[in-house]
């Protein structure tokens, strides 16, 4: 991640945001007193977030887990092909 100084950062401000939202990658602003902060685009904290959600619901990461076992067994699911067509829009 880089980092700036919150002088370059304010200096330069409407670059440095442009660059966040564009390349989705954070920015740590950093302050004298150590109080630094990071610059994320509204997507990337909304994506983060989500991902925050399901890593703490219990109940979801059980059916991911379960999902992925059958899956990797072959034992999963499988749609005939009238549905695999509504599914990939065919």
């Amino acid at each position: 991640m880089e980092a700036v100084s919150v002088n370059r950062f304010r200096s330069n401000m409407k670059s440095f945001v442009e660059q966040v939202v564009m390349q989705h990658l954070p920015l740590k602003v950093t302050r004298r007193n150590g109080e630094d902060f990071v610059v994320i685009s509204s997507e990337d904290w909304e994506r983060e977030q989500e991902t925050l959600y399901v890593l703490q619901n219990r109940e979801l990461m059980k059916q991911i887990a379960s999902s992925l076992a059958t899956h990797t067994t072959g034992k999963g699911y499988q749609p005939d092909s009238g549905e695999l067509n509504e599914i990939i829009g065919v």
